[in-house]
């Protein structure tokens, strides 16, 4: 996972105060906030939690966010729509904004989840797969291709030169260097995997990523936060960081906890799935950080927690 200590380059707090106050007439004391990850967060006048998104895809993050405001749930914490109706804002080709009511609650952490909690996250995953008709025909869809696999793979098939342009790099190289068999065999039991995903009829709405670290506790109830990565996709796509998956050791004996999601929904679990979400998450996390740590950086935690993150897949 990134994490988000430093601020986003090539972005200063009056870009943000000029975009709150176009697109939402928001104004007020900006603090921010070094948590999550994927984004860069403020809280802005005690009433907004704003998110700015680097990835440079505004179409993208429309249809993401759109589609959890078009969801209505009581535990989806959407964004608040502009004054022209959109929910993103460009502060520049690469800096997106959005706006969320602040909610007071106390998030977890990454990993899995606590056995006394499962049951009720697994109540509303039942619930946002059942809201699919709500959102089935404007939704993004996923493509069961690996974020940045052309990357990675031209990582592992240029070990042989060195990583030079950054403090992390040779220390990354040397670490991918002694894996590199152990990645492309993954690479091809990913592509295995894939063939089980391949029939879209039964595919539901996901919000991808309901680890602990996306939920809040709050006085009424958990509350699932960060619906950029929502897409219409296999329902494995949620429920396999509810099984003995997120340890990283295969589905681990979850018969229970599925067998209530089958009977309830009437959709089959496939146990194929839940592995190829689980190298879905592996084989993406280690593009990204190889990527970056391969590029021109400099010294800092978040690169520093990337070199850790890295090293700590195998």
């Amino acid at each position: 996972m990134l994490g988000m200590r430093e601020r986003p380059e090539g972005l200063i707090d009056d870009d943000l105060r000029r975009g709150l106050a176009a697109g939402w007439g928001v104004h007020g004391k900006l603090t921010y906030l070094p948590v999550g990850a994927g984004g860069y967060h403020w809280a802005v006048g005690g009433r907004w939690f704003v998110t700015v998104d680097t990835r440079g895809d505004a179409a993208g993050l429309e249809r993401a966010l759109s589609t959890a405001t078009a969801l209505r749930l009581p535990f989806v914490i959407a964004p608040v729509p502009a004054e022209d109706g959109t929910t993103v804002r460009a502060l520049s080709p690469r800096h997106l904004l959005s706006v969320y009511p602040m909610v007071e609650g106390v998030a977890g952490d990454f990993g899995p989840h606590p056995p006394e909690q499962r049951d009720r996250v697994l109540d509303l995953l039942i619930a946002l797969h059942r809201a699919t008709p709500a959102v089935a025909s404007t939704a993004p869809r996923t493509a069961l291709r690996l974020p940045g696999r052309a990357g990675l793979e031209e990582a592992l098939n240029g070990l042989a030169r060195p990583w030079t342009s950054g403090p992390y790099g040779e220390a990354a190289h040397r670490v991918l260097a002694e894996h590199a068999e152990r990645v492309r065999g993954w690479l091809a039991e990913f592509d295995d995997l894939a063939r089980a995903a391949r029939d879209p009829a039964g595919w539901v709405v996901t919000h991808g990523e309901p680890h602990p670290g996306n939920f809040l506790r709050t006085a009424e109830g958990l509350r699932l936060i960060d619906w950029d990565t929502v897409l219409l996709a296999p329902a494995e796509r949620d429920l396999w960081m509810l099984t003995g998956a997120m340890f990283g050791s295969g589905p681990g004996d979850d018969a229970e906890l599925l067998g209530r999601y089958e009977r309830e929904t009437g959709r089959r679990v496939s146990p194929e799935l839940i592995g190829f979400y689980r190298l879905w998450w592996m084989l993406a996390d280690i593009a990204i950080y190889a990527d970056e740590l391969r590029r021109p950086h400099t010294a800092n935690e978040d690169r520093a927690a990337s070199l850790t993150y890295l090293a700590g897949y195998f």
